[in-house]
């Protein structure tokens, strides 16, 4: 187990936002941050980071918490593992009060094996010409640490010799457990460090030199290594993407190192995978233009297709470059032809026209039937996009068929009908709620005037606040909402009478509209609750039966 005082220590010196910045683009809304929520789908910001109280808070879906809930929920650890995960940002040494588990660990154990892989690089001269003869230089080769991974009886006995325990290389990803026992999971490979952001070690991309049937292999899903939220490069890149505010989006390990050496140093990758949801914060920060560098090939154009429209989608800005039929950009370094490389980035072409022009080439319009079918599709595209947008390439879409643009007919999107829950808000509860949690010196001055009753629309979180249950939603929400403003000490007991007479006001009002009431016991309780709104208005606290 982790000592609670090493988690208190570690929870001192973190910052929610130098945190959260690292995962979402937040920017600064008053004294608080704002983002898209990562937890639901949403186009207008509804969560907010609050530095002072270092919680965050959806107000759309609800989630929130502290920093360590924060990664819990984004990276889906345990809490334990959070925390460790938090604590390897910091370079924080935790301390435990049992055998300490082998998470922080793997980091030293993945850079210990990187290590290993660029030793044997230099020994294998098959792999290292491999690279040379395909144009990459020395200094290439070293900026992005490549190896090379012998076969798996070397590395376990590299293992072994280092002292390194078998479970953690395990965890790691470096091995693989079978029915014949433990095995190295890259054998024979080019071998391509991947990193995290921060500069850490926290996976492998492999390539084979032998006839292994999988080309490129990469280490399996880890507690540090989720291949859909990673861009390999990005820990190089990331100073270049923010001055030059582009990031390149190409296929493949090779492409981003011959990419670099072009000199266009701003250049990431994602590993294997077609561009996802997952690897979009990444791409939101700094507020960059994308470019998509893709293989001239089929399945390189429907990549390339199915990331235009994600990120349409989502409102980036950008655009696609598609490399000549057959070459990549490892051909262009080879053949010494960098210059015309970097010329195909100047006008990558917007991805909406990308898309449109693929849809339309799908279909031979001399035949009227499907000519309609590529006015269908190309109208359907379009449907998504914001009705700005729509109507801006409704005449493009046009153009690409010869068409007149009336011809081109987009259709309203009926939106679907949602009936909400109407919440009404009450500023002088939430103002009172709002003293309760910054100000705990009034909580017994509070709680000596009013109870739960005394509540009309927020007499949940008033006894969610009693229970101590500080994680509720509302209380959250209410904590990091800038318009909710505490009351100032010299108004407080003022404001607690206010509203008791409200309180008091209703209780008449109720009354006056029961019809089943005796008269005379009507009358009796209208001339106390009236006495009682007498006596609060003169400042003496009233006491009820």
């Amino acid at each position: 187990m982790i000592d609670k005082n090493s988690i208190e220590q570690l929870k001192n010196i973190a910052d929610i936002v130098d945190v959260i910045g690292n995962y979402l683009e937040l920017k600064r809304a008053g004294s608080n941050y704002k983002a898209l929520c990562p937890f639901h789908d949403e186009k207008t910001p509804s969560f907010v980071v609050n530095p002072a109280k270092q919680i965050f808070h959806c107000f759309g879906c609800g989630v929130g918490g502290d920093v360590i809930k924060f990664i819990m929920e984004y990276e889906k650890l345990s809490y334990p593992e959070a925390i460790e995960k938090l604590a390897s940002f910091y370079n924080f040494s935790l301390k435990y009060t049992k055998e300490k588990p082998s998470y922080l660990n793997l980091y030293k154990v993945l850079e210990r094996v990187k290590n290993f892989y660029k030793e044997q690089l230099t020994k294998n001269s098959i792999a290292l010409n491999y690279l040379l003869e395909r144009g990459f230089t020395k200094e290439s080769i070293e900026k992005f640490e490549l190896g090379y991974a012998p076969s798996s009886k070397e590395q376990l006995n590299f293992l072994e010799n280092s002292l390194i325990p078998l479970q953690e290389a395990l965890e790691a990803g470096v091995l693989g457990k079978g029915e014949n026992g433990v095995y190295a999971r890259m054998v024979e490979r080019i071998t391509f460090p991947i990193f995290w952001v921060d500069g850490k070690v926290i996976g492998f991309g492999g390539r084979t030199l032998s006839n292994h049937p999988a080309k490129y292999l990469n280490s399996p899903e880890t507690k540090l290594f989720h291949k859909s939220r990673t861009l390999y490069g990005y820990h190089l890149a990331k100073e270049n993407i923010f001055k030059q505010k582009k990031i390149i989006v190409a296929e493949g390990y090779l492409d981003v190192i011959a990419l670099h050496q072009a000199g266009l140093n701003f250049a990431v990758a994602t590993l294997g995978t077609a561009l996802t949801p997952s690897h979009l914060p990444l791409l939101k920060r700094g507020d960059v233009e994308v470019i998509l560098a893709y293989d001239g090939d089929s399945a390189g154009i429907n990549a390339a297709i199915k990331a235009s429209k994600l990120l349409t989608a989502h409102d980036f800005v950008g655009g696609v470059v598609i490399f000549p039929k057959g070459m990549d950009p490892a051909d262009f370094i080879k053949n010494k032809e960098e210059q015309r490389l970097r010329e195909l980035f100047k006008e990558p072409k917007p991805f909406v026209e990308f898309v449109l022009e693929e849809i339309i080439k799908k279909f031979d319009l001399s035949n009227p039937k499907e000519k309609e079918k590529a006015l269908k599709e190309g109208v359907e595209f379009l449907k998504n996009l914001s009705p700005f947008l729509a109507q801006e390439y409704k005449g493009y879409l046009a153009h690409l068929l010869k068409i007149p643009p009336f011809r081109v007919q987009l259709k309203e999107k009926k939106e679907k009908v949602e009936i909400q829950k109407v919440v009404v808000r009450d500023p002088l509860e939430e103002s009172i709620i709002k003293t309760l949690l910054l100000s705990p010196e009034a909580v017994e001055r509070v709680l000596d005037i009013l109870e739960p009753k005394h509540f009309t629309y927020h007499k949940e979180e008033f006894e969610a606040f009693l229970k101590n249950d500080l994680e509720h939603p509302r209380l959250r929400e209410i904590l990091v909402d800038e318009d909710i403003l505490p009351i100032k000490p010299d108004r407080l007991r003022e404001e607690l009478f206010l509203l008791l007479i409200r309180y008091f006001e209703q209780k008449i009002q109720h009354l006056l509209q029961d019809r089943e009431l005796s008269f005379s016991k009507k009358s009796f309780l209208i001339r106390k609750y009236r006495e009682n709104i007498l006596k609060l208005q003169k400042g003496e606290i009233v006491v009820e039966d």
